[in-house]
């Protein structure tokens, strides 16, 4: 036999590579099977067994060479214990026994079968069932099946059915051999090798994945087995405790990292998460988690992170969510504006918005628009895409207004959040801060504000590290700021960095084109929203000239309110309601409408009676007579609107 002598079929270097190795006939039958394969595979045949194969294979794994052998009996045997990669044995099949006893019957009625290690009951029961007188003997090494052939021959026997170490031992011995394999066994045991080569290159596949995956976290990543002993570090691990990887593989985890402790993870298979471990002198924060394979835990991993950048991390996050829930849904074009007054206003805020970045002040009465003003102006602005983060400023006590604005560090004061929290400041970084009600800051945040606009950057309540932050300023107010400042209320350094462009909003009451525009679209969605937009036309016509004489005090939000309560009025009484009507539901400031409206009415006195009457009469139409409800709703007591009533 040569030492080596191989045939290769490899037209494709991707596909698994597959040794096909017998020291005697089985390799002609590989050879003549290999070519089927090609497509699939690289099919190498060798003339190699036991030793010889094993340090020729050795060769071909080091070099990455070989996924799957291919061998039968002992030298598959052999080539299993000796090499660390499957070997698929080609097995016996029933055909193959059939054919090669017929084959045998053909040549004497003296036959032996000898197998490798074993004979199976069934074969057997086969010969005892078709009455062949055969003689059955195993063996599991060389020299074990030539001791086997050559008591055989003493026996008298004078074929032998067996592999092609047995075939050729018996031609040796003076004896018939008949080969037992055949081109279908090979085959099979050829698919098997192709499946179980695609199954371990997927599993590597993934593996390496996962390992490059782990290898470039920032964070640090350490498994164990049951027995607490490293089998898996990752770099960024590594360098926390300054080991390297290869040293720290198998040793105990407490010996590589003191004071990382795997708590109940090992005993009971608990998942803890966010705990910090003193580590080297470090605070980690360490998740642990166990592993299980197959429903039982083998391990657990433990994930390390540096406080640092999981503290930027969070609050990036914290600003990603306050980007996606506060942004503006307003723009210029989206503000009713008929009156002159309000096409002015808007061209103006067109311009500011677009050629400067400078800080706006918007004043105007409540409720005439200055939030919907400011969103325009962000729309319109390079920074749209940007956030848009609004706070009232009058709505917090000077504490809390401090840490929604500036944000706070961890344990800054009883109560706060663990890592701090981001403020408004930094939520809004690269968009517009829009500061409502300025005129109600204190006096102290009005000084931590001001630093802010000069210095554009901020600190946390409690931190000592300063932020830098790129932010837009809209402020607004209803209130008199320069009388303010003369008073001393509100600092006038302050004043004038806020005050570098100005946008005044007119009140309602001095573009009736606005509210007749504004009713218009107000009023039939509140009738749509009840249930009732059948009315619009029929409302419109009837409440208009009473809502342009009004004086609104409370400007748009006001006139939006009205038309809230007139489609409820109309839901209440499933008609639309009359003039009279529309002014009691007007409420405050409808005392100018009624004395229009009457001319020949008498004495102030008289005018509040009427109006009071009124009032009662639409509110216990809206209750449909009811007077518990309407004297609930006047806020009066049942006794007062019986009394009222007869005067």
């Amino acid at each position: 036999m040569p030492k080596i002598a191989t045939s290769a079929f490899q037209p494709a270097q991707s596909n698994p590579m597959i040794w096909a190795i017998s020291g005697h006939r089985l390799v002609d039958t590989f050879r003549a099977v290999g070519s089927d394969f090609a497509s699939r595979a690289r099919i190498q045949v060798a003339h190699l067994a036991f030793d010889e194969a094993v340090a020729h294979l050795r060769e071909q794994l080091a070099q990455q060479a070989c996924d799957v052998v291919v061998a039968s009996g002992s030298n598959g045997a052999y080539l299993r214990s000796h090499l660390a990669v499957p070997v698929v044995m080609v097995k016996v099949g029933g055909y193959d026994l059939m054919t090669a006893l017929c084959n045998a019957r053909a040549l004497s009625s003296r036959i032996a079968v000898v197998l490798h290690r074993a004979v199976s009951p069934e074969l057997r029961r086969f010969a005892d069932r078709f009455g062949i007188a055969l003689e059955f003997r195993s063996y599991e090494t060389a020299d074990d099946a030539f001791y086997r052939i050559q008591e055989l021959a003493g026996l008298g026997i004078e074929v032998v059915v067996g592999a092609g170490m047995v075939a050729s031992l018996a031609q040796q011995a003076g004896l018939a051999g008949v080969f037992l394999y055949s081109t279908d066994s090979v085959r099979d045991a050829m698919e098997d090798a192709i499946a179980i080569a695609v199954a371990q290159r997927d599993q590597k596949s993934r593996h390496t994945q996962l390992d490059s995956v782990v290898r470039h976290l920032s964070d640090g990543v350490v498994a164990i087995d049951m027995a607490g002993r490293i089998t898996t570090l990752n770099p960024a691990a590594a360098r926390m405790v300054g080991r390297p990887i290869d040293g720290a593989l198998g040793a105990p985890l407490q010996r590589i990292f003191a004071g990382l402790e795997p708590g109940t993870v090992l005993t009971q298979g608990s998942t803890e998460l966010g705990r910090v471990d003193e580590l080297m002198g470090r605070s980690l924060v360490v998740d642990c988690v166990p592993l299980h394979d197959a429903g039982q835990q083998t391990g657990a991993v433990f994930t390390l992170h540096a406080p640092g950048p999981m503290e930027n991390a969070v609050s990036r996050l914290r600003a990603h969510s306050h980007r996606r829930s506060r942004s503006a849904r307003y723009t210029l074009d989206q503000l009713v504006a008929v009156s002159p007054q309000m096409q002015e206003l808007v061209r103006r805020c067109d311009v500011l918005a677009k050629n400067s970045d400078a800080t706006v002040l918007i004043q105007g009465e409540s409720g005439s628009g200055k939030e919907v003003v400011a969103q325009g102006i962000h729309e319109a602005s390079r920074r749209r895409q940007q956030p848009f983060v609004a706070t009232n400023c009058g709505a917090f006590p000077q504490n809390l207004l401090e840490t929604e604005l500036f944000g706070y560090e961890e344990g800054s004061f009883t109560g706060a959040r663990r890592h701090g929290k981001a403020g408004l400041f930094e939520t809004a970084n690269s968009g517009t801060l829009f500061l409502d009600e300025i005129g109600e800051m204190p006096l102290l945040l009005q000084t931590r504000l001001l630093r802010v606009l000069q210095e554009k950057e901020i600190t946390r309540v409690g931190g000592v590290d300063t932020i830098p932050v790129d932010v837009r300023i809209v402020a607004a107010t209803h209130r008199d700021l320069s009388a303010m400042v003369r008073l001393g209320s509100f600092r006038e350094d302050l004043f004038y960095r806020i005050h570098i462009l100005q946008v005044v909003l007119p009140p309602l009451r001095d573009r009736p084109q606005d509210v007749q525009a504004l009713a218009a679209g107000l009023v039939p969605a509140a009738l749509e929203r009840a249930g009732m937009g059948h009315l619009a036309p029929q409302v419109l016509r009837t409440a208009m000239p009473a809502l342009q004489k009004h004086n609104w005090p409370g400007n748009v939000r006001e006139l939006e309110n009205v038309a809230e309560r007139i489609a409820m009025a109309c839901l209440m009484a499933q008609a639309a309601p009359a003039l009279e009507e529309v002014v009691a539901l007007l409420g405050y400031g409808a005392l100018r409408i009624a004395a229009t409206a009457s001319p020949a009415a008498g004495s102030l006195t008289e005018l509040r009676r009427q109006d009071e009457n009124q009032r009662i009469q639409a509110a216990l139409q809206a209750a449909g007579g009811d007077r518990d409800a309407a004297a609930s709703a006047l806020g009066i007591s049942r006794t007062t609107l019986w009394r009222k009533l007869r005067t």
